[in-house]
Parts: C-alpha cells; sequence; structure tokens
C-alpha cells in the first residue's frame, strides 16, 4: 500500500488526521475536525449490514496480516470511518441510528423531543467502559429531560414576562437569555445521562492501550469536556440564521410570498446547526490524554507512563 499526500499510510485504530501531536494547535483542531467531518458523514447512516461486516473483516484482516492483495490504504480508512461511526469504542456494539452522531441533526426535533433524543445521543455516545444499571439510565433519563425541559418553558413564560417591561430590557431578555437556557438545558442533559461514570470511574488507558485502571478524575475531565461542547454548539445558531434572515427578507422572492419564510428560516437553522456539529465537537479529541500526577495516587503508582489516554465520549 502505497503512501501519497493525499491518503497517508494506514494505521489500525489510529485516526487519519493528527489530532493532538501537531505543534500548532489550530493544526491539531482542523485535524480533529476533519476526522469528525468524516464520522459524522450522514451517508453512514445508509451502509447495510452486509457492508458494515465486509468493513469490519477488512480490518480484521489487516489486524492479522491476512489482507487480499489490491487493497489501498484508501479502502482502509474508509472501511474504519465506517467502523468509527456506527460501532461503539468501548462495547463495540452497533449505536442505534438515530443517536449516532451523524444522526444527530437529520434525527432532531423539536421542543422535549428534542432533549429526549439529546438524552439518548449523550447516552449512546458516553464512555462505555463500565456497565450502566437500567435503573441509573432511567434516573438520568428522567432527570435530563426534565430539568431540560423546565429550563426551556421558564425561558419561554420569562420571555412572555418580558412584554411588560420597558422596550430596552425587554430587548436584551429576548436576545440574550436563550442561549444560556439552552446552554444550561444541554449540560444538565450530559451531566444525567452520564452521572454513572462520575461514581464508577472510567477505564484509562496506557501507550500500549492497556487499561491501568479506573479513575474518577478522567471521568469528571470527560463529562466537563462533552459538556462544554453542547455549550458551543448551540451558539452559531443564535447567530448566523437572524443575519442570513435579515439578508434573505430583503428578496422580492421572499417578500411576494412570506409563506416561504417559515422553511428557509427552518433550513438555514438546519444546516448551520449541520456545520456547528463537527466544529464543536473537534474542541476536544474523543481519545484524550491526562497527565498521570492529576490522577488518583493508585493509579499513578500502577503505570511508569506520563500520560494516560481515556474515551472522552462525544
Amino acid at each position: 500500500m502505497a503512501e501519497s499526500a493525499a491518503c497517508p499510510a494506514f494505521q489500525l485504530g489510529r485516526p487519519r488526521y493528527d489530532q493532538v501531536g501537531a505543534p500548532c494547535p489550530l493544526s491539531s483542531f482542523l485535524g480533529r475536525l476533519r476526522h469528525f467531518v468524516d464520522i459524522i458523514d450522514p451517508s453512514t447512516l445508509f451502509v447495510s449490514e452486509k457492508k458494515l461486516k465486509e468493513c469490519i473483516k477488512l480490518l480484521d484482516d489487516y489486524k492479522h496480516d491476512t489482507l487480499p492483495p489490491g487493497v489501498s490504504a484508501d479502502q482502509l480508512w474508509e472501511a474504519q470511518k465506517i467502523k468509527q461511526a456506527i460501532i461503539h469504542p468501548d462495547t463495540g456494539e452497533k449505536i442505534f441510528m438515530p443517536f449516532r452522531m451523524s444522526g444527530y441533526v437529520p434525527f432532531g426535533t423539536p421542543i422535549w423531543l428534542n432533549q429526549s433524543h439529546n438524552a439518548c445521543v449523550n447516552y449512546a455516545n458516553r464512555n462505555a467502559t463500565k456497565p450502566t444499571p437500567t435503573s441509573k439510565f432511567l434516573e438520568g433519563y428522567v432527570g435530563a429531560v426534565t430539568s431540560a425541559v423546565s429550563i426551556a418553558v421558564g425561558l419561554n413564560v420569562l420571555i412572555q414576562k418580558a412584554n411588560k417591561l420597558n422596550p430596552g430590557t425587554r430587548m436584551i431578555i429576548q436576545r440574550f437569555v436563550p442561549f444560556p437556557a439552552v446552554a444550561s438545558a444541554n449540560i444538565c442533559n450530559v451531566a444525567l445521562m452520564r452521572h454513572n461514570e462520575l461514581s464508577e470511574g472510567i477505564d484509562v488507558l496506557d501507550n500500549n492501550g492497556s487499561v491501568v485502571g479506573s479513575s474518577k478524575i478522567a471521568a469528571r475531565h470527560a463529562i466537563m469536556e462533552t459538556a462544554f461542547t453542547r455549550v458551543v454548539l448551540p451558539m452559531p445558531i443564535f447567530v448566523l440564521p437572524p443575519i442570513i434572515m435579515s439578508y434573505l427578507e430583503r428578496l422580492r422572492l421572499l417578500q411576494r410570498n412570506r409563506r416561504l419564510l417559515l422553511p428557509i428560516h427552518s433550513v438555514v437553522c438546519l444546516v448551520t446547526f449541520g456545520l456547528s456539529l463537527p466544529v464543536a465537537i473537534s474542541l476536544f479529541p474523543q481519545m484524550s490524554q491526562i497527565e498521570v500526577s492529576r490522577l488518583e495516587p493508585e493509579i499513578a503508582m500502577a503505570t511508569d507512563c506520563k500520560v494516560l489516554t481515556y474515551n472522552k465520549g462525544l
């Protein structure tokens, strides 16, 4: 398999694009962005069971050095992309299609259904190195959806009451309250759906991929990093659509056909969300690293490594 500038030599289990090793933080971010644009490719939602098995077999053949002749590096990268998009890295099981990151945007729905979908996405893409009892899942689900919907309802009540305020105060509330409300709901959703990780800890791995121990500190870092991505995720939606729509509304076509405003606004929001998703989840690598000195003493005593790796989840 020849390496080219367009297609680097294949490395099993390694990302195609540099995510943490580049000397420039921007280069690392761009590498993660290219990686996640690959992983959340909506076309992976339509991969058949037969195709998935072929991809897994191709990767197994590579691992056991029984690869048939003529297989290119590009084919191996594509096979790994499909596997990473569909199979959970900890459990080895398929993620239900609407709850994959590639299904986050097209399967998103309004109001409480949206928060239910978010809860399931957060659970399906968690660190699953420790089993989660059904009772814990249900507790987290009810808490996540209830808290998120309560915040959303409270926001609507606040905006309605804002009509009684003076125009300046009303404008401030209507413009600036929605984002912190949505961000708070998203944080609650992530924390409650993954709260079992905080009590049980998550596996941390050495340079060889072997489990060194279970760390609650790493779990806290994983959830904080994921929650931060959920804060960044809605930012473009509150900024770009109003700017784009203010321009489109001046077009003669829309001035003559006002009924088109709502569907066009919906499409603009959907596209914006679709673009903001890979940017948000690219802020941190999925396989994050943490210095051993920051972890529990028993873990530091169990390894000679200076840095350990953990699955942050998405």
